[in-house]
């Protein structure tokens, strides 16, 4: 698909030598998604706003500066899009091209990166690899064709700014009817704030391993534990346990690099704002969830309420119900609720390593509040979850044989250069599905339309997901970007890759330029997704085909895993 030629100083960006590419991935190595909360200036009232409120629109302006805001009692500097974190919200129509115009009036290079959206190379927003930046006083005008529906966000890509605000939700309306039906809907972006400035976090994160983990356990722990032990035996079991634990150079309680100076908000609101959502009892409401955290997973679930999940990463799957979801960094949910009493519900999203949460109430007025349920305990690991991550709440079942698609647009009933293999019928049902699970597996997506990859062999790639906590590196393949040799594909070829994580931590990660078929026993019906979340001890399997030439970035979705080195890129001719 040729890029339409707009503003483009960075039409050249699939023939980007190297050094330049190290020297603009290296300054934005920080580019993760990193959320943020509220609006900028404090709003008389937290009642949220339905998406049919909003217009939908081709031409858009953004004005990124630096703004004072207050979310934790201490004013403290954000960036901001047009004056508010997180930004507003861009709401399109599949099928249209659209402009969207970005000031910049900070003193350093920006750029947007549309998450999730397949979009030219030379528009995927990543500074020094894509294109040059938006330098200080420029506007730069992106320009592409949307070639698919669904909930997505943008945020920065550029040097450490994205966990300074820069974050904002983005709709795609479908060109035909949805699958399933509704009464209304809300965007609900869930993120973080913390008042130190992200170079400051990720020095102390550098300078320290966990520095902002309160919960570590200490040798006054294991003196007590040791002289606990009911035998020899059990004895040696916990000091052997205590020596691997240092051999890896982390903590058992590592299930965050977050502390209690963190705030979590819902749509940029504190939990004391009790950002809310109006409903009619009986109406089936549709909630776009959003994780745009910079490095918290969250369990997202409503009290007295079951989730039907419709859409995952924006893409259709057939319903599935559910008491929670645990939403990695840069994944998105469409679900719907149907409450049926005149009551508040409350939207409770709990960080994975339970060092907070953000709270959202669905209410029939405006001052209602449902009761907070328990964070319940935080989690210690434990060295058998290396042996045993195989599968649970997001492992993916053993490898099939699908070859399947990994465009979107097809998901709608075409795709480009592959006419004629079969796509399935996709009926349109309000059916929310059957049965309950209490927590969404990947092993539960189902996609709605069944879906084909090109044919022939696939060109395998191993990404081995590696890191030293003790000096706070990352890596992939056991190189930082920088040392890294890139990997190459042709456009239209097929490639399986294998997430290997050898660490004791989650990695949401996160392809630019084209969507993951994840391998989870579906056959032709595996789902899409563009952000992955790979277990400790896990290996997932994954298929994928890029349409667009160019350097595209893959990287772990924790923002700081990502500034610390866990960044690569597929080089595509």
């Amino acid at each position: 698909m040729n890029p339409h030629n707009a503003g483009r100083r960075a039409a050249a960006g699939h023939a980007l030598p190297r050094r330049r590419f190290l020297q603009g991935t290296a300054g934005m190595a920080a580019m993760l998604a990193w959320p943020l909360g509220a609006n900028a200036v404090v709003k008389e009232s937290h009642l949220a706003l339905p998406l049919s409120s909003s217009r939908v629109d081709t031409k858009f302006e953004l004005t990124l500066a630096r703004t004072q805001v207050n979310f934790t009692g201490t004013a403290a500097s954000a960036i901001t899009l047009n004056g508010t974190v997180p930004g507003p919200l861009l709401r399109m129509h599949e099928g249209r091209e659209v402009t969207i115009a970005l000031t910049n009036r900070l003193d350093e290079v920006t750029a947007a990166h549309w998450h999730g959206l397949k979009v030219p190379n030379n528009m995927d927003g990543v500074p020094g690899v894509t294109f040059p930046g938006i330098k200080p006083g420029e506007t730069f005008q992106y320009r592409f064709d949307l070639r698919q529906s669904g909930t997505y966000w943008y945020h920065s890509h550029a040097i450490l700014q994205e966990p300074a605000g820069f974050y904002a939700p983005l709709i795609i309306d479908p060109q035909g009817r949805e699958p399933f039906g509704y009464d209304r809907e809300y965007v609900v972006m869930l993120s973080e704030w913390v008042d130190t400035p992200p170079e400051k976090v990720l020095a102390n994160l550098k300078k320290v391993e966990g520095y902002y983990n309160d919960r570590r356990q200490t040798l006054p722990d294991l003196y007590a534990e040791l002289k606990a032990a009911r035998s020899p035996q059990e004895r040696e079991a916990i000091w052997n346990e205590r020596v691997a634990w240092a051999r890896m150079r982390m903590d058992p309680t590592d299930a965050t690099d977050g502390g209690s100076q963190w705030r979590f908000l819902v749509h940029g609101q504190r939990v004391e704002d009790n950002w809310t959502a109006l409903f009619k009892p009986g109406e089936r409401i549709r909630l776009r969830l959003i994780n745009a955290s910079a490095m918290n997973f969250f369990d997202v679930s409503i009290p007295g309420l079951d989730l039907t999940v419709v859409q995952a990463d924006g893409q259709n799957v057939r319903p599935v119900k559910v008491r929670e979801l645990r939403m990695g960094n840069g994944e998105t949910y469409d679900v719907i609720v149907k409450p049926t009493e005149r009551k508040a519900y409350t939207l409770f999203a709990a960080t994975s390593g339970r060092i907070g949460f953000a709270r959202g109430t669905l209410a029939p007025e405006l001052g209602m509040e449902g009761e907070i349920p328990p964070m319940g305990p935080r989690p210690v690991r434990s060295m058998a979850e290396m042996a045993g991550a195989h599968g649970g709440d997001h492992g993916a079942a053993p490898a099939s044989q699908a070859a399947l698609t990994a465009d979107p647009h097809a998901m709608h009933g075409g795709m480009k250069g592959m006419e004629g293999m079969p796509m399935g019928d996709a009926k349109a049902t309000d059916s929310l599905g059957d049965g309950l699970n209490d927590r969404l597996a990947y092993a539960d997506l189902e996609a709605l339309t069944p879906l084909r990859l090109p044919a022939g062999p696939a060109k395998k790639i191993d990404m081995r997901l590696t890191g030293d906590m003790n000096r706070y590196i990352w890596s992939i393949n056991d190189k930082k970007l920088s040392q890294a040799t890139f990997f190459e594909a042709r456009v239209g070829e097929r490639l399986e890759i294998r997430l290997i994580n050898e660490t004791m931590m989650e990695h949401p990660m996160h392809m630019h330029g084209a969507f993951f078929v994840v391998d989870n026993g579906k056959g032709e019906r595996a789902p899409l997704k563009h952000t992955v979340i790979v277990k400790p001890g896990e290996t997932i399997t994954v298929h994928t085909s890029f349409d667009e030439p160019g350097p595209w970035v893959f990287h772990c979705h924790l923002f700081y895993h990502a500034a610390a080195g866990m960044v690569q890129a597929i080089v595509v001719k």
